[in-house]
């Protein structure tokens, strides 16, 4: 275990440049005293690593000196080629680059890490959009792709729910989430998400900018989707369920509302619960989020929300009765 412990120390570090032990015994998942005891070990075997002092400082090893790997692990073989996404490189314009290199990468193994790498790519698939959706192929998705890449600026024009906007942006990166490839592009210092389908035109400059040394793309998309979930859900209605309520609300319900719905423990003498649920910004909004339970929930509070989902069912009622109804000819 500390063969292959101090293997990765030396292989994060040729990735990244330089890591502080913090860093790298988050990464070993071992203590920061473990990795002082790595680091020192490695030194005395000869491995050319060293300490830069200061705030910016951390272990590198010394330039030019690179580590050869004779082999991976089957687990990381598996790993890799699981990581090979066919649709997501074909939307790339990668698929063809992706088979090469796994057969490039499967050439090279021994052939015990052979057979579980193929065995890996046999039995596992992953399909990217939601049910009953297509994945997204934006028209402007590679030359968006180019742009993230080389760190060039890009001039687009795209359509916002307010209207069409133009915008010149240094696009940071791209993120595949249900069927739908994002953007995260820098705007007058901000950075803002853009869906690559709505971008009506797109032109690729030649300008490059200076990628922020502080965004992570990862921390950028996790609070970004939070942000935005909390924007589209920012109001509480009190609402009875009944024990199928309770069922086709976390069947119907999106992640971020079903996981912070409060439900009472006790029941009324009809089975009934009472949930305190994160609804839409106006009454019509959360109305049509409710509406999907059908006579199996109540609301309660507010006052304005039970009014609109009263005066929505009066009006599918009539809608829907039977003085109203109409014979349709067929044709």
């Amino acid at each position: 275990m500390r063969a292959s412990r101090m293997l990765s120390i030396l292989t994060t570090l040729q990735a990244k440049g330089r890591a502080t032990a913090p860093e790298l015994a988050e990464a070993c998942e071992v203590s920061v005293r473990t990795i002082y005891r790595d680091i020192d070990a490695l030194a005395a075997s000869g491995v050319p690593v060293y300490a830069d002092r200061g705030a910016d400082g951390g272990y590198r090893l010394l330039d030019g000196y690179r580590v050869r790997l004779n082999g991976l692990s089957q687990s990381e073989a598996g790993a890799l080629f699981l990581a090979g996404l066919p649709g997501p490189a074909a939307a790339l314009g990668l698929d063809a680059a992706m088979i090469a290199g796994q057969n490039k990468l499967m050439a090279a193994l021994p052939a015990n890490v052979r057979e579980d790498a193929g065995r890996m790519q046999e039995r596992f698939h992953l399909d990217a959009p939601g049910w009953f959706s297509e994945a997204e192929e934006p028209k402007h998705l590679r030359a968006i792709a180019g742009a993230v890449l080389r760190g060039t600026l890009l001039d687009i024009r795209y359509q916002s729910w307010r209207g069409q906007k133009q915008r010149r942006i240094a696009p940071l990166g791209l993120v595949l989430k249900g069927g739908g490839w994002y953007l995260a592009g820098q705007v007058d210092g901000s950075v803002r998400t853009y869906r690559i389908a709505r971008v009506l035109d797109c032109t690729a400059l030649d300008d490059r900018f200076t990628r922020p040394a502080d965004f992570d793309l990862v921390a950028y998309w996790q609070s970004a989707t939070l942000r935005m979930e909390a924007e589209l859900h920012p109001n509480i209605a009190t609402v009875r369920l009944s024990p199928l309520g309770v069922k086709l609300l976390n069947a119907l319900s999106q992640t971020y509302v079903r996981t912070r719905t409060q439900l009472d423990d006790a029941a009324d003498a009809d089975g009934w619960r009472v949930a305190r649920i994160p609804v839409g910004t106006t009454s019509w909004h959360a109305a049509a989020e409710l509406l999907r339970l059908g006579p199996e929930a109540e609301v309660l509070e507010p006052a304005e929300l039970r009014e609109t989902i009263a005066e929505m069912t009066r009006a599918m009622a009539g809608r829907y009765g039977s003085s109203r109804r109409k014979s349709v000819s067929p044709t």
